[in-house]
């Protein structure tokens, strides 16, 4: 049922379930393990609080791919991102968003979804900041969506790519980008 207080918001996590096999991959492992823990913890914050938990997660190309196979590609022994895939697995009561490209908006069902929960404000969470983050948040500054991206739940392959994507995203779109050690998820919902 959609929440109807001011507040109303939803945790999004993008691409954080990830084979990380590619070119650039290993940097953007390290960026993704740093960030990792604080996305758990803005987990635990959004369950206990009642705010709706979204992946959103490329599909890498391949069009029959469901949840459960996303999840098991990049679980499987040989991939670097196993170990962090398993550790941020979506739980039974997330939603899992396939996307095809850049941001979480492009044809998926995210649109959908977030008026039907009554979301009006969105925190960024994932990888890449300078690439899906970015991407994401500026479809959602169009249609007008409060955010915050935490500077601590994001990475890039460079921290320079990181910083300058969250500068981008707090001046061009007014997100909030303060850490998840100086704000936490209920106090950012209450904001006016």
């Amino acid at each position: 049922m959609p929440d109807d207080s001011p507040g109303a918001g939803a945790l999004l996590i993008i691409d954080m379930i990830n084979r990380l096999d590619f070119a650039g991959g290993e940097a953007l492992l390290r960026a993704a393990a740093a960030a990792g823990e604080r996305i758990l913890s803005l987990r635990e914050q959004a369950s206990a609080a009642g705010v709706p938990v979204i992946y959103v997660n490329d599909n890498h190309g391949d069009w029959h791919e469901d949840r459960a196979a996303v999840v098991a590609k990049a679980t499987e022994a040989d991939c670097p991102g196993r170990a962090l895939s398993r550790r941020l697995a979506p739980r039974d009561e997330d939603f899992f968003v396939m996307k095809p490209q850049f941001s979480g908006f492009y044809t998926t069902n995210l649109p959908a979804i977030l008026p039907r929960l009554g979301v009006r404000r969105l925190v960024l969470t994932g990888i890449a900041a300078d690439i899906c983050v970015l991407f994401t948040a500026a479809d959602a500054h169009m249609r007008e969506y409060d955010l915050w991206v935490p500077a601590d739940a994001v990475g890039s392959e460079d921290r320079q790519r990181t910083g300058w994507a969250l500068d981008i995203m707090a001046r061009s779109m007014k997100a909030d980008i303060r850490p998840t050690t100086d704000l936490r998820l209920t106090d950012w919902l209450a904001r006016a």
